[in-house]
């Protein structure tokens, strides 16, 4: 819990004098520690086997959305999908890496929800961010559109992704996949995701 009252789910945390660590799936994210309020410990969640998926015969607990009778996220997924003409794997790979399926992940610069929508984005796109539906229904226009905007070249998808992660302009400002680790990290985690959802269904 950051001192600001937004939420960072990780794995788990190391505390390296000014600087906490925070790992989630096979990604690290540097805060500083004066920004981090406390710990909490999330019953809630099933801790995933290695690749990312539960272990065999377990079912991922409810989440909130689930206990208030809102639609699951993967439900969320499809419907936003189909919407929007896009296939559901994709929608829910970009999902499952943005805020690890889970309408009340925040990050540290503020993007909410399921798809990870900053503020301006949601308001340009028209829909509520905290809102779970609009929320999801938001990102999957907003990654269609990014398509469109890249139809016409051969590494559409990956330039869609980097866009989603790092904004069109570091695209145009690098005339491709910007050099940043964490977007490159990020395009890997959802092509990986994406491939695995593929295979099993």
């Amino acid at each position: 819990m950051l001192g600001n009252g937004f939420r960072i789910h990780a794995d788990r945390h190391e505390t390296d004098g000014s600087l906490v660590r925070l790992y989630e799936g096979g990604g690290v994210t540097q805060i500083g520690s004066d920004r981090v309020d406390h710990f909490e410990v999330e019953d809630s969640l099933v801790t995933p086997e290695p690749g990312g998926s539960p272990a065999a015969g377990q079912k991922p607990c409810p989440t909130k959305l689930q206990e208030s009778g809102q639609a699951a996220p993967e439900e969320l997924a499809r419907l936003a999908a189909g919407k929007y003409g896009l296939p559901e794997e994709f929608v829910r790979s970009v999902m499952r890496v943005e805020s690890a399926l889970r309408q009340e992940a925040i990050s540290p610069k503020g993007a909410i929800g399921l798809m990870q929508l900053m503020p301006e984005t949601a308001r340009t796109l028209g829909v509520d961010p905290r809102n779970a539906k609009e929320n999801a229904e938001g990102g999957a226009q907003y990654l269609r559109d990014l398509l469109a905007r890249y139809e016409n070249r051969p590494d559409q998808v990956l330039l869609a992704l980097a866009a989603y992660n790092a904004g069109p302009g570091a695209v145009d400002r690098y005339h491709g996949v910007p050099p940043y680790a964490e977007t490159r990290q990020y395009i890997l985690k959802v092509l990986k995701y994406w491939e695995q959802t593929r295979k099993a269904d």
